[in-house]
């Protein structure tokens, strides 16, 4: 397995992306199912895949369409449709083919590392953001608080399973310190935030979220792919970073909040 972590940092992550989560909200668990070739797959045969490097990628959350023709075929075992991820292997004759492996793995470790355009002990660029609820917050004002800021999308799987894990591991737990959450949806409008938002509230997921339809808060922050956190501390500077919504990030992420804290 080592061996297969040094060679294929593009396997490796998207193998963290999949990673199997269990979430309770509303005495409801969900686990994310795996599918391959239309057919769900067991998290051991998944890691089958990896170990002998057939995973040429991966899709969190399907559409509606795509869950339909699923759920038809599969029936009630599919589950939740955030909590699906599809997954594409290579085929033998693929394998073959190292030469072309090497420029997609490298291609993708390229754009990974670059995707930060601040990192951990930047300053924080201010920025202004509207939230659903009409409220307006401005980052420059929360000097001596520690903010979480988020960036989703509502079409974003990853992110949402990310929120699943929120209420529970961070937002209940600093709810009475110097803390505050600021997940903004980037290139989306008022209207389309608010509809997923009173989504998730029929879940039990209910905080306030900001949009940024023109992607300005964005794009002084970061590029690539979504979800993406930023933990600021008291004095304005980013102390902590992460892409995607792996095993234990959400985890990792209260763990630096509650050391920022005691600062």
């Amino acid at each position: 397995m080592q061996k297969i972590v040094k060679k294929g940092i593009l396997l490796t992550l998207l193998f963290i992306f999949s990673a199997n989560i269990l979430v309770a909200q509303k005495k409801k668990s969900f686990q994310q199912i795996f599918i391959v070739n239309d057919e769900i797959v067991s998290r051991e045969k998944i890691n089958d895949y990896m170990k002998n490097g057939f995973i040429k990628g991966m899709k969190n959350g399907i559409s509606e369409d795509e869950y339909i023709r699923l759920k038809k075929k599969l029936g009630n075992t599919l589950g939740e449709k955030e909590f699906i991820a599809v997954i594409d292997i290579f085929s033998k004759s693929e394998m073959r083919k190292k030469k072309r492996a090497k420029k997609v793995e490298k291609a993708y470790v390229k754009k990974f590392t670059k995707e930060y355009i601040l990192n951990s002990n930047d300053t924080a660029a201010n920025f202004t953001v509207e939230m659903v609820n009409g409220e307006q917050i401005q980052l420059s004002d929360l000097k001596g608080k520690v903010v979480l800021l988020n960036f989703w999308a509502t079409w974003c799987a990853p992110c949402i399973r990310e929120f699943h894990e929120m209420p529970s591991k961070i937002l209940k737990k600093y709810k009475n310190q110097d803390f505050v959450f600021i997940p903004i949806a980037i290139g989306e409008d008022k209207a389309l935030v608010s509809k997923k938002m009173d989504y998730l509230k029929e879940k039990g997921i209910v905080f306030n979220a900001g949009f940024d339809p023109n992607r300005n808060v964005w794009n002084k922050y970061a590029k690539g792919a979504i979800p993406k956190n930023f933990i600021i501390d008291k004095k304005g500077i980013i102390r902590f970073t992460s892409t995607g919504n792996g095993e234990k990030n959400v985890d990792n992420l209260s763990k630096e909040i509650k050391k920022l804290l005691k600062e």
